[in-house]
């Protein structure tokens, strides 16, 4: 059966269907500053403009789209030597940068972090359309799980690619192809969507519920305010971060050495679950937090970046719609 045995199939067409029923579904046309909250009370009095576009006008359900892929792809391809470092700290034979040479903290950059496009499109779009509705715990939990349809093969390309396992993006591609199909992108699946899902969720959620509060207090003071200003918007993204890492960092760590066992010589995990009790039985407990500080300044750095970045360009899409 492969990587993923025969349990996956029935996800394919489950996402599928998820994804494309929240973009058929009318979306209301929300300004993204305000919180879930705000937003709900907002759509109320508001006059909803038609998502049919006019004059070549863009549906406004894809202004989250554009303005979250664009803020992500940007953030992670600046902050991409920091995640190889990361990586480097997580591997199970503990490589290190002098074994793999410099050029691997740029190694595959350009290529992996234009998945981020598609990771963010998918994260912030099926967020923005789902929380109306069933609020921001569920919304973020559907952005995590179809985003991960991207992020799991950038991720098994990135990581191989900065431990030495290959030496190009082309490469990668190619050998992964020829030895297992598809289904080698997504080797370790199961603990990065295990990590993604609680991660997203917890930020998300962090977000919507820290910019409530924020706007609350600021309303007591002026209440023709309605949105944060960016640096509130990065230091949201910085906090939501830094928590929801502190909960996943074990996940990230089995996740990479489920990704990046091909660059040692150590028998193979035969799952999460044996890596996990592999590396308490053998290296203790606290191996399952290396690399927490280069993950930290990496993922307080790309969604501090990315939410700082994603009202702004959603707002000017908005405003550019209404011209």
């Amino acid at each position: 059966m492969g990587i993923f045995g025969s349990s996956w199939l029935p996800l394919v067409p489950l996402l599928l269907h998820l994804l494309f029923t929240v973009l058929s579904k009318n979306c209301q046309a929300i300004d993204p500053s305000l919180s879930s909250r705000a937003r709900h009370d907002a759509s109320k009095t508001a006059v909803q403009p038609t998502l049919i576009p006019r004059g070549g006008a863009l549906p406004s359900w894809s202004h989250k789209v554009i303005a979250g892929g664009t803020s992500r792809a940007l953030a992670q391809s600046l902050l991409y030597p920091v995640d190889a470092l990361r990586t480097l700290a997580q591997t199970r034979d503990g490589r290190t940068l002098a074994d793999v040479g410099g050029k691997a903290l740029l190694r595959g950059c350009a290529q992996t972090s234009s998945f981020a496009l598609f990771t963010g499109a998918f994260q912030f779009g099926i967020f923005g359309m789902v929380t109306p509705t069933y609020g921001p715990l569920v919304a973020s939990a559907c952005g995590a799980a179809g985003s991960c349809l991207v992020s799991v093969p950038q991720e098994v390309i990135k990581q191989r690619l900065v431990t030495g396992v290959y030496s190009s993006f082309r490469e990668a591609v190619s050998k992964i192809w020829q030895a297992d199909g598809v289904l080698g992108f997504y080797s370790g699946w199961k603990p990065t969507m295990s990590r993604n899902v609680p991660f997203v969720v917890t930020t998300f959620t962090s977000r919507d519920m820290l910019t409530s509060r924020i706007l609350m207090y600021k309303q007591q003071k002026d209440k023709e305010v309605l949105a944060l200003t960016p640096m509130e918007n990065i230091g949201i993204g910085i906090t939501s971060a830094l928590i929801a890492g502190l909960m996943t960092q074990p996940i990230d760590v089995i996740k990479t050495r489920m990704m990046t066992q091909a660059a040692s010589k150590a028998m193979p995990y035969t799952s999460a679950l044996d890596c996990a009790t592999s590396i308490v039985r053998t290296e203790g407990w606290r191996k399952l937090y290396s690399g927490f500080g280069q993950r930290s300044i990496y993922m307080c750095g790309l969604w501090g970046i990315t939410f700082g970045l994603e009202p702004l360009m959603t707002s000017y899409l908005d405003n550019k719609n209404v011209q």
